[in-house]
């Protein structure tokens, strides 16, 4: 029989993983009033069989709440409720670290707290619509370019949240620098035109990232830090650009000198988006001593090819995890995977297509 490597343990900076199949974060938007709620508990706890969950996108500020529902973690009532899910996570033997998501500019007023900013490193809106609970599709407005101030005080709300994420039981921390929101909206000269040290050369727009990895990785520890990232990503109105490479290029060195855990890549390919470059890959790999997650369409024999391969240490798995809350146990024993998925209940607000989903049964 064939052993295969994906269900061998994993240490991921101080991370034990027991496998090297990783729960991918992907936004649910079940956060009532931005708290975490019970349903969430079971949702996480159904889901423990992986060798690390990643959660779902969490605020680490008022002013990074861009979409209906979702968590965040800088109050206390924030943490006192992802602690009854981190304690449901480790009684059933898992992992989980809280992914960290400022929404930046891809937000709309009415999902925003009274008396919140939408914020960007320029004032560029992004072309697109936000859902809203109130008036359902609305476009994106034009961000308040942040002064340096601003740039100081989400600085000091990162630190904060990760802070926060160890008090509430998670085991790290993963900064979430894909997806076109803040972190990469100031990687890229398409929504970063700023003429100070945070825009302009490849160097000035990468500060940010490196400066808020640095400040986090200070104050939890390297070992309990990392961050994704999709170099050649579109999603949120982020086009492509001429000095991608150089910029993942250089990135990926100065986290490398900072020493964190992990570095997360996510190709969304297999959703429609352009691929992701294998050399982009095989760079970020060379460049980067630590463990390397890939995400993006895999399924068991291509995660175990990835890792043989050397290209990945762990893969993460996103939507397979929505409808296979027992996925590692259907991989192990070649059970087949439920093929009911119901995209209309993914960012609904209550249990349906949530935590429904049935393990197999033989």
């Amino acid at each position: 029989m064939k052993k295969y490597q994906l269900f061998t343990p994993e240490k991921m900076g101080s991370i034990e993983l027991q496998n090297r199949i990783v729960m991918a974060p992907m936004t649910r938007c079940r956060a009532l009033k931005h708290i975490p709620t019970d349903t969430m508990v079971d949702y996480y706890k159904q889901r423990s069989n992986a060798g690390l969950i990643i959660t779902e996108g969490t605020s680490p500020s008022p002013n990074g709440l861009g979409y209906a529902r979702i968590p965040g973690i800088f109050s206390e009532q924030q943490v006192r409720h992802w602690k009854q899910i981190t304690t449901a996570v480790h009684d059933n033997g898992g992992k989980i670290i809280v992914q960290l998501m400022h929404s930046g500019r891809i937000s709309h007023p009415l999902n925003m707290p009274e008396g919140t900013e939408i914020f960007g490193p320029s004032a560029i809106k992004a072309a697109g619509q936000m859902w809203t609970d109130q008036k359902e599709l609305q476009d994106f407005v034009i961000p308040e370019e942040m002064n340096l101030q601003d740039i100081i005080h989400a600085k000091t709300e990162y630190v904060s949240a990760a802070q926060n994420a160890l008090f509430a039981g998670f085991d790290g921390v993963e900064l979430h620098g894909a997806n076109g929101y803040l972190l990469e909206e100031f990687l890229s000269p398409v929504s970063n035109i700023r003429t100070d040290n945070y825009g302009g050369s490849i160097e000035n727009r990468c500060r940010f990232v490196i400066e808020v990895v640095t400040a986090v990785a200070a104050a939890i520890g390297k070992e309990k830090t990392g961050i994704r990232l999709s170099p050649y990503g579109v999603a949120s109105d982020m086009p492509h650009y001429p000095e991608i490479d150089e910029t993942y290029d250089y990135l990926s060195k100065e986290l490398n000198k900072i020493g964190i855990a992990y570095i997360h890549l996510v190709d969304h390919s297999a959703m429609g988006a352009p691929a992701v470059p294998l050399e982009i890959k095989k760079t970020i790999r060379k460049n980067f001593e630590n463990k390397i997650i890939l995400c993006g369409g895999f399924v068991k024999e291509s995660a175990e090819a990835a890792i043989v391969s050397g290209l990945a240490d762990a893969v993460a798995f996103g939507r397979p995890f929505i409808n296979n809350p027992d996925l590692v146990e259907r991989f192990k024993n070649d059970w087949p995977l439920s093929q009911n998925l119901n995209a209309d209940l993914f960012y609904t607000a209550d249990e349906k297509g949530y935590t429904d989903y049935p393990a197999y049964t033989l």
